[in-house]
């Protein structure tokens, strides 16, 4: 046994903690909900939690999970492709697939799994893939599993000069293909998704585009970043999760034509060698996803109370970043201390999370909000004054 491996991990976690980046767990005892109990802390007011729709405990979902536990059992115990395919997989690819109006789509275990499934199952050696530099980690991972030959680049972020240089250079490549988040998870802003189809359009690339913080929150109807910009059929793939806006029980996708989930059902890796979503989250994604389709009402309900906390907080000063979508940060800057604020906000029963470097870049710590429709306008008035008196 090394000594000297155990020594360096302790060392690691000493310098986690010395530099205020040491995370700590708080244990919910309750669903997630506007309001959630926290062990050993009581009630909270949650405003880090990736609830936008407040379905997490709709009765609807909850009632449709019970229901498929009862009649499939805890969960498949296999692969797709060995005996793990369920029938509630197929309606919820083909509701998936009518909700984004692609041919088809195909179910993952999480976006993590589909975003690491799919970019290496479509690039070939002498291909190139060209990434948004603040694109989530699950794309910089698929990115960094492509074969041996793939060509990479990154452009700088939201840059469509930088874009098009990285385009220029990939001429050559038989398949070049650009990703970008749909909604950027820890800035808020949404892709240009225009000026990115335009450019995609002029250099015969192929688009990618993840929108797990995109679906159920943005565009008339939740439908995304395509539907945001009144473009629906321009992406030629998206990805998205179920574990957001839709329930957050878990889950993810990939939507596109037939030939390209077809493609990702005989050769992604994590859809080869990965048990299958169980079926209780699967009807519990398809029941949201049924339950969102139904009332389209919520996504303008969730849009005029992030409107409100958005006004709210500059009314009062507050440093936020410039957005569209339901996530909010207030720029602190410093890493120690943002972690002292949000744990400064947990202890008045405001429940959120300060992000510093790795996850976001240095020198740009932030405290990231994120709005639910579960919240009353009471909830957000009143935490936009706690947020204040602590921040001055």
């Amino acid at each position: 046994m090394s000594e000297f491996f155990y020594e360096r991990i302790h060392k690691q976690l000493e310098d986690m903690k010395g530099a205020g980046k040491y995370k700590i767990y708080r244990y919910l005892e309750s669903p997630m909900s506007a309001h959630s109990r926290i062990e050993k802390s009581g009630d909270v007011l949650v405003l880090c939690s990736n609830n936008y729709l407040g379905l997490s405990d709709k009765e609807e979902l909850v009632q449709s999970g019970i229901e498929a536990l009862k009649k499939y059992g805890a969960g498949g115990a296999s692969v797709r492709f060995i005996c793990g395919t369920y029938d509630i997989h197929r309606e919820l690819e083909e509701k998936v697939a009518e909700f984004l109006g692609t041919e088809a789509a195909l179910t993952y275990t999480s976006c993590w799994n589909a975003n690491t499934a799919v970019i290496p199952a479509i690039l070939q050696p002498g291909d190139t893939v060209i990434s948004d530099e603040l694109n989530h980690a699950s794309i910089v991972d698929g990115c960094r599993l492509i074969a041996r030959g793939v060509n990479k680049a990154i452009y700088k972020h939201s840059d469509m000069a930088d874009l098009e240089e990285k385009l220029k250079a990939a001429k050559d490549s038989p398949v070049k293909l650009v990703i970008t988040d749909g909604v950027f998870s820890m800035e808020g802003d949404i892709a240009k998704l225009p000026e990115i189809v335009e450019l995609v359009r002029k250099y015969d690339a192929i688009l990618m585009v993840d929108d797990s913080h995109a679906t159920g929150v943005i565009g008339k109807t939740g439908r995304g970043t395509e539907e945001y910009y009144n473009m629906q059929g321009q992406v030629d793939i998206i990805t998205g999760t179920f574990g957001k806006a839709l329930g957050g029980a878990g889950g993810g996708f990939v939507a596109g034509r037939k030939s390209l989930i077809d493609l990702c059902v005989q050769a992604s890796r994590p859809h080869l060698f990965s048990n299958s979503l169980p079926p209780v989250l699967t009807a519990i994604a398809k029941t949201a996803l049924e339950y969102l389709m139904a009332h389209p009402e919520i996504v303008q309900s969730l849009r005029e109370k992030t409107n409100y906390f958005r006004k709210q907080l500059k009314d009062r000063g507050l440093n936020i970043l410039e957005g569209d979508s339901a996530i909010i940060p207030i720029m602190i800057y410093d890493a120690p201390k943002a972690v002292r604020l949000a744990n400064e906000l947990f202890e008045h029963g405001i429940y959120v999370t300060g992000f510093c470097y790795p996850v976001v870049p240095e020198g740009q710590a932030r405290i990231r909000l994120q709005v639910s429709d579960s919240l009353t306008y009471e909830d957000i008035d009143w935490a936009a004054d706690v947020i204040q008196k602590l921040v001055e």
